[in-house]
């Protein structure tokens, strides 16, 4: 006997005697399979939050005790020929914390229906899986009945699953901040939150160097749903502490899954949180819900984490944070990024006429032996993060930071810079990247592509600074002038400009003019630079700069 009823089924007694006390898990299969319907393997994983590999072994076992109806349009569906032998196998759900909650936010919930099924589609090589709907729904009742959210900041490191729009659309008194990587879901949270009227502010970040300075240190509560690997769990937690106001007062909410088949990466996985002296306040099994991710059972636990005063907020930079997700040019398996003898070929390439035109620093991580003696050596990070001297720079980008060139381009004090990636990177592939990448730093740079330079797979950017010559517009002065200290706080680099500006225009504004007129023209300005400002607000800029010299000339 089994569950109360007849098992016809050896190899199922010995699949369920071999999980032991956790066969409750492989109930859960059965008892939905006992409904008598049809169920894909895929759905039984969603149903259940049972690891794929076990609902297989599950439907082996049952041999001929099943049918399958091969001939179904998305993927093979199977049943139980005689489902009344296993109504037994039911058991009662453990409670969840905010089930009974749900109903009292009915537009919420009809309002992300909309907003997941319209989102931009998953990146593979950010370890992307989209949390359902409801899922989205849960982590903001869940933040506004564990915490006091009216008044309080939270920061979502990296937000594929558009948490920060769930929990301001729950609690409307709350502010979120965004960092991600991802221009697109940048721009979509962005105009999300204005047509809602919700108090989202996104910044653009690789969180593997850092997070922006003006989102350092100022949240109350974070949350994160990391690459599940344990470098990646590790770093996006380590992010979250960096964003913290007070660690001793705040929170950082994860959501982390490992399949039931693989405990050891789990356990390597919490005992990095744990040399991190993070107290695991509370983990809530399965609370997340994924539309994917079959192999850890489309599921994924949510850890509540409270800082004690021994959690480093120090960062966690450096080349081990690179290797962060499971697939791609950043996966711990992948490849050398620039061969020694392309690198050679990038800085001989860079040298011009004379000793004067040699390059004097290079940017990024580069093969050893590479660089000639004498070249300063920066990290990205430091490029990134503060004005640093160079006039002729080459900057490696390959190796899964693509995404950067246009800021490490903006964030040059040199009169040329150098930029190998990866020929597939969106900016250089194509006519309309590449376009894009030349109105990105205009009137700054102008920039050529070399395409199949130094490989047959990479593309070397060349970015020549340029003066602006008599016929520039009031606008692109203004702009020029943002870009050439790029980063500065957009506000301020703005108000000089502007004082610069009319003041060559014959209509000079002062300081507390121009401050003025500046607060008034967007309302996202406030706390950017023009590195971690999101791409989609460029061309937005531009009419900024465009409309306050207009203003100051009237």
């Amino acid at each position: 006997m089994i569950g109360g009823v007849i098992d016809h089924s050896g190899e199922l007694s010995d699949l369920l005697g071999e999980q032991g006390a956790d066969a409750a898990r492989l109930h859960d299969v059965l008892a939905a399979l006992a409904g008598g319907g049809w169920w894909s393997a895929r759905d039984l994983v969603r149903e259940t939050g049972v690891a794929h590999r076990l609902v297989e072994r599950v439907l082996e076992a049952l041999g001929e005790e099943v049918e399958w109806d091969a001939a179904a349009e998305r993927e093979p569906r199977v049943r139980l020929r005689s489902p009344g032998r296993y109504a037994g196998f039911g058991r009662p759900r453990l409670a969840d914390p905010v089930g009974h909650l749900l109903d009292g936010h009915g537009e919420a919930a009809a309002e992300l229906e909309r907003l997941v099924a319209e989102a931009p589609a998953s990146r593979v090589d950010l370890d992307h899986v989209a949390a359902s709907a409801r899922t989205a729904l849960r982590r903001g009742v869940f933040l506004a009945t564990r915490f006091a959210l009216p008044g309080t900041r939270l920061l979502c490191v990296g937000d594929h699953d558009l948490t920060s729009l769930a929990t301001t659309l729950v609690c409307k008194d709350t502010e979120a901040v965004v960092v991600d990587i991802d221009e697109r879901m940048l721009a979509y949270i962005d105009a999300a939150a204005e047509r809602l009227g919700l108090a989202v502010r996104c910044h653009f970040a690789d969180l593997r160097l850092g997070l922006p300075e003006a989102v350092r240190g100022r949240a109350d509560l974070v949350f994160t749903d990391p690459p599940y690997t344990p470098e990646g769990v590790e770093l996006f937690a380590r992010r979250g502490l960096e964003g913290l106001a007070d660690p001793r007062r705040g929170r950082i909410l994860v959501a982390y899954g490992a399949s039931a088949t693989t405990p050891a990466l789990a356990a390597k996985t919490q005992s990095r949180l744990a040399r991190m002296s993070l107290l695991s306040e509370a983990i809530w099994p399965d609370f997340n819900r994924y539309l994917g991710a079959e192999a850890i059972g489309a599921a994924s636990d949510l850890y509540v984490l409270r800082p004690t005063s021994r959690t480093p907020t120090g960062d966690a930079g450096g080349a081990e944070a690179a290797r962060i997700y499971s697939q791609g040019a950043n996966a711990k398996e992948a490849a050398s990024a620039l061969p020694p003898e392309d690198a050679r070929s990038v800085l001989e390439r860079a040298v011009g006429d004379g000793a004067a035109d040699r390059v004097d620093t290079v940017v990024g991580d580069w093969p050893q032996g590479a660089v000639p003696d004498g070249v300063r050596k920066v990290r990205l990070s430091t490029w990134l993060d503060s004005p640093t001297p160079g006039d002729r720079v080459a900057v490696n980008l390959t190796g899964g930071w693509e995404a950067l060139l246009d800021r490490v381009i903006l964030a040059a004090s040199a009169s040329e810079a150098h930029v190998v990636v990866p020929s597939s990177a969106d900016a250089v592939r194509d006519e309309a990247g590449q376009k894009a990448l030349r109105a990105r730093l205009e009137p700054r740079y102008t920039v050529r592509f070399l395409r199949g330079v130094p490989g047959p797979r990479t593309t070397v950017v060349v970015a020549s600074a340029r003066d602006l010559d008599a016929e520039a517009s009031a606008g692109q002065r203004l702009l020029w002038h943002c870009q050439d200290r790029a980063h500065g706080r957009l506000t301020s680099t703005l108000r000089e400009g502007l004082v610069a500006v009319t003041a060559h225009l014959g209509r000079p504004l002062n300081k507390k003019g121009a401050r003025t007129r500046v607060a008034a023209s967007a309302p996202w300005l406030p706390g950017h630079t023009l590195l971690d400002l999101p791409g989609h607000r460029c061309g937005e800029l531009r009419d900024v700069a465009d409309r306050l010299v207009a203003e100051s000339a009237a």
